[in-house]
């Protein structure tokens, strides 16, 4: 018989192998188009694989062990936006703009994965504290980035051929990250308090 546990683990993994398929495919597109958006979203796949694999295993966890990796993760999700200054800086330095049709076509395929996920998450968002819900507002806030990623498209290939939509759009993800960040440690910590 399947525990709601069992569910939530199952389901997790799930996330983690399409957030894995489909970075690979988005971070190769965004090198070859130059996006910062895309690239940004592209390290967000493979950084919510590795979120969703740790999850995984950390469900099995005492929920004292689950409140430490929670804080952990909160760390773990700033790592998108780093990179993502980093290679903003880059698109500053030469603003090329992306290859627009290229950019909306992959962030739609980047939308209906997130919502693929956050569809599965939903369920589950309560379950086991900071863990699932990192899981699920991960989903949730690269569902929302991947509507700017299409938005950058649009404009670029119909309103202003420039590398500034993309450069935005990219920076609001990073930006994105960060609030998701700061919404998973303060969970984590109360978390921790009422285990201590």
């Amino acid at each position: 018989m399947t525990t709601h546990a069992d569910g939530a683990r199952r389901i997790v993994l799930t996330v983690a192998l399409l957030n894995l398929a489909y970075f690979g495919i988005e971070f190769a597109v965004a090198l070859s188009i130059g996006s910062v958006s895309l690239f940004a979203d592209s390290v967000d796949f493979l950084e919510d694989a590795s979120v969703n694999l740790l999850i995984f295993v950390a469900l099995a966890w005492s929920a004292k062990g689950r409140a430490r990796v929670g804080m952990a993760l909160a760390l773990i999700l700033l790592v998108p936006g780093l990179a993502t200054l980093w290679t903003a800086y880059g698109k500053f330095v030469d603003p090329v703009p992306p290859q627009p049709v290229a950019l909306t076509l992959t962030g739609l395929g980047a939308l209906a994965v997130n919502l693929t996920c956050a569809f599965m998450l939903a369920a589950y968002r309560h379950h086991s504290g900071s863990l699932t819900k990192a899981a699920f507002l991960s989903a949730r806030n690269d569902a929302m980035a991947n509507v700017g990623i299409i938005a950058a498209g649009l404009v670029t290939a119909l309103v202003w051929l420039s590398a500034w939509p993309d450069l935005i759009v990219g920076l609001a993800i990073a930006a994105l990250n960060a609030d998701a960040a700061r919404d998973v440690w303060q969970s984590a910590r109360e978390e921790h308090r009422a285990q201590a």
